[in-house]
């Protein structure tokens, strides 16, 4: 893949992706995957531009008030360790593609509305139950490479315990916490980040504001999201293809 090209479609993804208060991690890991990159170096790299990204997601959603505590904390009281514990799971490259390629499919869900839109009766999140569901999906992410937004963000609509916008802001910190807790796992398991990280952070940055913005304060950009949600639908199956 043309190196300007692959900064752009970065750019593209992280826009996207902070509209729904998404790191973006699933997003870059198909695009690195697509260019043939190691998954020594996938995984890592992707969690730098996630902290980026879910860092500039949260701000925008919580400066206009759509963030809880009591809807973030019993998810990411276990899903931290979890995600660190997950990142030392080391996995055969073809088993990390197949399992990378489902979670992808979670995103495209996502991106076209497919996992619910939130209720105008919500209910509160049981401290219990959160917390178990915040260990797997912590676990998962780490293992993956990804902050879990995709998988967090479902279970919030469906269950009716938060609105489309506080799961946005819900999802973009429990990202932010699960990229920071599985990078330092994988980093610690000798896996190295990319030599062009420093175009890609920029890309990653500038979408990202762009998209926070408008998911936070403008009407989502419903074409774009659906765009994307075919990019990673193609890369999911390529991924899960022999």
């Amino acid at each position: 893949m043309d190196p300007l090209l692959l900064i752009l479609l970065i750019a593209c993804v992280a826009f996207a992706y902070a509209m729904v208060g998404h790191g973006g991690a699933s997003g870059y890991l198909a695009l690195m995957a697509l260019a043939g990159m190691s998954v020594v170096v996938m995984r890592p790299s992707a969690l730098v531009l996630n902290l980026f990204v879910s860092a500039i997601s949260f701000t925008q959603y919580a400066r206009t008030g759509h963030f809880k505590w009591r809807t973030f904390l019993p998810f990411a009281v276990l899903s931290v360790p979890a995600a660190w514990f997950g990142a030392q799971v080391v996995l055969d490259p073809l088993l990390y593609k197949r399992i990378l390629g489902v979670c992808l499919l979670f995103a495209v869900a996502r991106m076209f509305g497919l996992l619910g839109k939130g209720s105008d009766t919500l209910r509160p999140v049981p401290l219990l139950l959160g917390a178990l569901i915040g260990a797997v999906l912590g676990f998962v992410s780490g293992m993956i490479g990804i902050g879990g937004g995709v998988l967090l963000s479902p279970v919030l609509l469906l269950c009716n315990w938060a609105d489309m916008k506080t799961t946005a802001a819900t999802s973009a910190l429990f990202i932010f916490v699960n990229s920071a807790s599985g990078l330092i796992g994988a980093m610690g398991n000798g896996e190295t980040l990319s030599p062009h990280m420093i175009p890609w952070i920029a890309a990653a940055v500038g979408g990202g504001l762009l998209g926070g913005w408008i998911g936070a304060v403008k009407m989502n950009n419903l074409r774009v999201k659906q765009a994307l949600g075919i990019v990673l639908l193609l890369a999911s199956v390529k991924l899960m293809m022999p």
